[in-house]
């Protein structure tokens, strides 16, 4: 377990944080009208990271067979990760373009699902923000691409099992530590954040094509420079990370 990989890991973590389910939805729960149900926005992020740490175990178990199946030594899954570092790289400066008419999806729909999931009122309860939950998280799975990236980078090092699934806990906890903190926060002193969370949830859903621009051009980056670190081009050009 080296530096260079935790960094890595944690910055790709906190990337991933700023995603429509780890933190966008947190925040349009926390915005929700009458008292705050601070145990029912727990629910959500636990069901969302435990999510997540599903799935990247199944992921790693997958790609351990994968790896086994193609010799440990085999180059061929480190330059597939940087050509998929360069392809996320360069595809970051095409997406994310803003529509003409300055349009943006009217959010009725989700405000009666809040309604249902988290108000006093709401008749779905539990099951159905663990539903929400679940279903933000499985439609965002495949394009979470820094957290496939890592798991990716999980794969590789060369780290007994138990080492990987401990840095998979630690990743999903980080994912959503930001939307802790600022339950923690609204919780504290309402009068002072509810107008901070207000300005980031309407900044998030107009900015969420640029965000993910963002989003594929540090994952790739980190990506690309993690696999061409591993096959020493960045030495073989005169580059060193340390």
């Amino acid at each position: 377990m080296t530096a260079p990989l935790l960094g890595t890991l944690a910055v790709l973590a906190l990337v991933d944080s700023a995603s429509f389910g780890t933190l966008l939805i947190p925040i349009w729960l926390m915005l929700a009208p009458g008292r705050l149900r601070p145990g029912r926005i727990l629910v959500f992020l636990v069901t969302v990271a435990a999510f997540y740490w599903a799935v990247g175990l199944l992921l790693l178990a997958g790609a351990d067979t994968l790896m086994t199946a193609l010799d440990q030594d085999s180059p061929v899954l480190t330059y597939a990760q940087l050509v998929l570092g360069a392809v996320l790289f360069v595809g970051a400066f095409f997406v994310g373009r803003e529509p003409k008419d300055g349009s943006s999806p009217a959010p009725g729909r989700f405000s009666r699902w809040r309604e249902r999931t988290v108000s006093a009122e709401g008749r779905g309860g539990l099951p159905a923000l663990m539903g929400l939950a679940l279903g933000a998280a499985t439609l965002e799975v495949a394009t979470m691409l820094p957290y496939l990236g890592a798991v990716g980078m999980l794969t590789a090092a060369d780290l007994p099992v138990a080492q990987r699934v401990l840095l998979l806990t630690g990743y999903c906890a980080v994912m959503v530590l930001p939307a802790l903190l600022l339950l923690g926060a609204r919780i504290a002193a309402r009068r002072l954040i509810e107008p901070l969370l207000i300005r980031v949830s309407a900044w998030m859903a107009k900015s969420s094509g640029e965000t993910i621009a963002w989003v594929m051009g540090i994952a790739g980056f980190l990506l690309l420079r993690d696999a061409a670190s591993r096959i020493g081009l960045l030495e073989s050009i005169g580059i060193s990370i340390g």
